[in-house]
């Protein structure tokens, strides 16, 4: 896993990707845009985007968006499974969820 933050859209890419191999999820496509109000979001069909934005913020912070979006490609919701699976893969999590 990479070791420094992500400060280009090619290099949050491949730390999005690099994720997505250790959860063996497949996202099929990845945004990274503008986005006013949201960090990240995953749609039904399995698209995921990210904010732009996420480039200024720390790599603890990046990680813990891209798992979260990552993970709704298998767990829609926020519940028990959800919960579980951010425990396992960003054990800290509820540290930065206040920020999400």
């Amino acid at each position: 896993m990479r070791k420094n933050k992500a400060k280009t859209k090619t290099e949050l890419k491949k730390l999005i990707n690099d994720w997505a191999q250790e959860i063996k999820v497949t996202p099929k496509q990845i945004r990274v845009q503008q986005m006013k109000h949201k960090w990240a979001s995953c749609s039904t069909s399995g698209w995921i985007s990210f904010n732009f934005d996420l480039l200024s913020k720390s790599k603890k912070f990046q990680d813990y968006v891209i798992i979260h979006e990552l993970l709704h490609l298998q767990i829609p919701n926020h519940g028990k499974l959800f919960k579980s699976m951010m425990n396992i893969f960003f054990p800290d999590w509820e540290k930065y969820e206040s920020s999400f």
